[in-house]
Formats: structure tokens, sequence, C-alpha cells
């Protein structure tokens, strides 16, 4: 999955609708060194404590956090943690406060002890939402819903989203053409139908179809049932932990997208940094499978952290970067991993491009060229001169950047691949190894002149010239520069 890098920058006009249960973490940090003589407990040895958004808040906080605008429809009653959330809200800019104030029950409220990065216990203060008519929220959440590109329900079971509610705010995303992300809980899904996507987590999924999804073909098979269960729902994205993602849209089949392996510290608010970053990518145009891959791209920073993190945008275009940079290292092949690679290619009717050069200075002619060549396949694989080759070829001075330098750079472009080393002068004994469907040399070659050409047509292979980009060449930008 190619995640387009300008993906992030439109995060900034992105604007989300939250509806959901909103709570106030809390945080206790401190050391550990004995056990209570009262009792076979740790001690904890407070030094610090911080508080944030949680539940549905903690969703709008990664929002805001990776450069989105939200909108926060939630429940808060009139004591201190109610006022410490809104506290919290007017300090974030790119929060809209929407909650609503009950005069009964309390706010619900978790305290996370936390010694040496990791929890030791948790305590929750919660009473089920006891605020008014759910006619009010539904008119608050339709009459924001205009201003906005995606509609989030978060939903922790804590009362504010009753199934009436939930089926409610479904309708007038639908209504208002706008996606809606549904964060689960429980095991009866029923009133979740009609939404885009839902996010279970494997547990969850599990508990609802009576399956497993630790597995890639038991979250298969729980994903079809959610769909099947669920006639009007059109996706299915269940969290899988270390294990990463799995997502299926209604009538295609499952995608397995691996998480990268981690430190784990805490996995606290893991699922709200998922869903915040889905809505965020699906404002911003993505298809839900790029967004999905980016959502678990910011969980696996998220569990790096201690508390329920909010994942910056920067910290979010790093990792993807480096993410990138990880990818176009897998596709720099050896020869002999490249005919295993064309083998499972071929199992699945895949046709094969190949070209060649030394692509010193990537250049819009090399563009022109790759693209040209990758639009006559399926599969393009690049054959790249080594240094000892492209300086046998082009000169002493020659190459300007070595060889791994001029593979990552190609191995980097959607368009290619594969990329093969070869030290030969040609790319002949590279061609006969791999035997291409489609060979493709730039049209600044006459059909005689290029190496391999004769060979696969011999087995009714196509040799197509790409049209050149004029004024484009390595030598005249080396020439220019030395000026």
């Amino acid at each position: 999955m190619a995640i387009s890098s300008n993906l992030l920058s439109r995060f900034k006009d992105a604007r989300v609708l939250v509806v959901g249960d909103v709570m106030l973490d809390r945080f206790v940090y401190g050391r550990v060194s004995r056990i209570s003589p009262e009792a076979p407990v740790p001690v904890l040895a407070v030094e610090r404590e911080a508080q944030s958004l949680g539940g549905a808040g903690n969703v709008a906080r990664n929002i805001a956090s990776l450069g989105g605008q939200a909108t926060l429809i939630g429940g808060k009653c009139q004591d201190e943690a109610g006022a410490r959330l809104d506290d919290l809200l007017t300090r974030d800019g790119r929060i809209r406060n929407a909650l609503v104030t009950s005069d009964r029950g309390r706010t619900t409220e978790k305290v996370r002890y936390i010694a040496d990065q990791q929890q030791v216990m948790r305590a929750d203060h919660e009473a089920h939402w006891r605020g008014g008519e759910t006619g009010g929220i539904l008119a608050a959440a339709r009459q924001a819903i205009s201003d906005h590109d995606v509609l989030v329900v978060s939903d922790y079971a804590k009362g504010f989203l009753p199934p009436a509610l939930v089926q409610g705010l479904i309708a007038l995303g639908r209504e208002e053409g706008k996606p809606v992300i549904v964060d689960p809980k429980g095991a009866a899904l029923g009133h979740y139908d009609g939404a885009t996507v839902i996010t279970p987590n494997k547990q969850e999924a599990a508990n609802a179809t009576g399956g497993e999804a630790e597995s890639d073909t038991g979250a298969a098979a729980c994903a079809q049932r959610l769909l099947a269960g669920l006639p009007h729902l059109s996706a299915v994205m269940i969290t899988r932990g270390a294990a990463g993602l799995s997502v299926m849209e209604r009538g295609g089949q499952i995608t397995h997208i691996t998480a990268r392996p981690r430190e784990v510290f805490d996995v606290s608010g893991a699922g709200d940094t998922v869903v915040a970053a889905l809505a965020l990518a699906l404002a911003s145009g993505s298809g839900l499978f790029d967004a999905a891959a980016l959502a678990n791209i910011a969980a696996g920073i998220a569990v790096t952290m201690v508390g329920t993190a909010a994942v910056t945008a920067d910290e979010l275009a790093n990792e993807l970067h480096a993410q990138q940079l990880e990818s176009a290292e897998k596709k720099i092949a050896s020869l002999d991993s490249a005919q295993e690679w064309l083998k499972l290619w071929r199992a699945k009717n895949r046709r094969i491009g190949f070209t060649n050069g030394c692509f010193d200075l990537l250049h819009p002619g090399h563009i022109s060229l790759l693209r040209q060549a990758r639009a006559k396949c399926d599969r393009l694989v690049v054959g790249l001169n080594s240094d000892a080759s492209a300086k046998r070829l082009k000169g002493a001075d020659r190459p300007v950047q070595d060889e791994m330098a001029r593979a990552i750079v190609l191995a980097s472009l959607g368009v290619v691949d594969l990329v093969v080393i070869f030290g030969e002068d040609t790319p002949q004994t590279l061609i006969q190894c791999l035997r291409p469907d489609v060979l493709i040399k730039g049209a600044d070659y006459k059909r005689d002149e290029i190496v391999g050409a004769d060979f696969v047509a011999s087995y009714g292979g196509e040799v197509v010239l790409a049209e050149l980009v004029p004024e484009q060449s390595t030598s005249s930008l080396i020439s220019r520069a030395r000026k």
C-alpha cells in the first residue's frame, strides 16, 4: 500500500465530528522499591500526576495532535472531573467543546498508577450516564455535521450512546454523505449497522461472532460474519494488537496489515489513536486501505508511550518516512531472490516488465521512462548497473552516487517493484535469467541496439520504445553543475 506523501499535509484542513463517551484520564507516576508490610502489594512512591481527555475525548485529542480539527459531543457532570474536562478542552484550540452537562451522577474518571513505565493498577470512578433526552444530542450533531468531513461514534458503553441514538447518528451521517466510523463496544453490534466502517478489537470481534481473531484466517472469518450479520455495514477493520489490522470491505477480500515489532509500554488509548488517524485520512481523501495502513502506523507509535497517547503529526511523518525507506530497501534484491519473486508473480498471472540503466542522478526523463514502463506491465523490474559497471561505461568520474544510494532512490518509487544490481556491462545475462514479458528502453535506441531484444522476442515477449523527455540527461546535469 502506497501512502501518499502529502496526505499528512491535508490533515490541517480536515474536520471530524466526534460523539461518544467522554471521561477524564488521570495518571499517577512513581517508583516501586518495596512491598507493603500490610499486604503483599507494591508500594508506589508518588512523584507526579497528570490528567488528559479520555474515551471519545482521547479520539478528539489525537485528531488535534495530528493536525486536524474536531468537535466533541459527549457527557459530563457538575463535578470536579467535569470541570477539569472543560479546562483541558479550553487549552486545545483545535477541539470545539460541545459537551452536554448533567446535574445527576458523576463524570467517568479512570486513574492509572504507573511505575517504571508500566501500569501497576487502574481505579475507575464511573456511573452510567444519566443525562436528559437523547434527542438534544442528535440535534446538536445534526447542527454540526455539515461543517465536518467525517463522523466518529466512540462507544465505551458508559450510557451516553444508547442504541437508538447510535442508529440516529449513523442515519444522519448517511443522509449527509459523510463517512461514519464506529468504535463499538459489546457483543451485540446490531445497532451499528449502516456505518461506513466499524473498528472492533480482536476480542470484541471474537465475542460478537463466536470465533477467534488471533490468526489471519480467524480474523477473516470474523470479518465475514460481521458483514453478513450487518447487511448495511460497508466495511470492518479488526485491530489485532501486535499482529496489526485486518480490513475487509463488503464484497472484497480480507487485507491483513502487519504491525512493525515494538517495545510496548502501554496500550491505553491505542484504539483511539487508530480511529483518529483513520478519520483524518478518510477526511483527507484517502481510500480505506491506505487510511487503515496509516492508522496502523499511528497505533504502533502510541503503544511505545506511557498513558493515553496523543500521537503528533511530526511523529507520524517521521515513522512513515522510516517505514517507506525500510520498504524501499526490501525491493532491492539479488538475482536469486528476484527469480523467486517472479515465480510468485507469474503464479498470479502478473505481466513482468524490465528496463535497465545507471540512473545516476534521477531526473524527469527517468521518471517518464519508468512510468511508461510500468504502464506496460503489472510488475516492473529495474536492472541497475553496479558502480564498477557504470564506471566502465560512463568514465572514471562516474557514478556520482554509489549503487546502494541509486538503488534506494529507485526502490522508493511506487512504479518500481524490484531493483536488481548487475555487474556486467550489459543486462543480457539478467534478462536471460528473468525472461520478462516486456522489455522497455528509451526511444533514443534503435530496435537492433537494444540488449536482450532478440531474446525476449524469441519467446513471444514484447519490446517497447518509450517516448523521451526532451533535453533531459544525467550527463548534461553533471556538466551544468560543474560549470
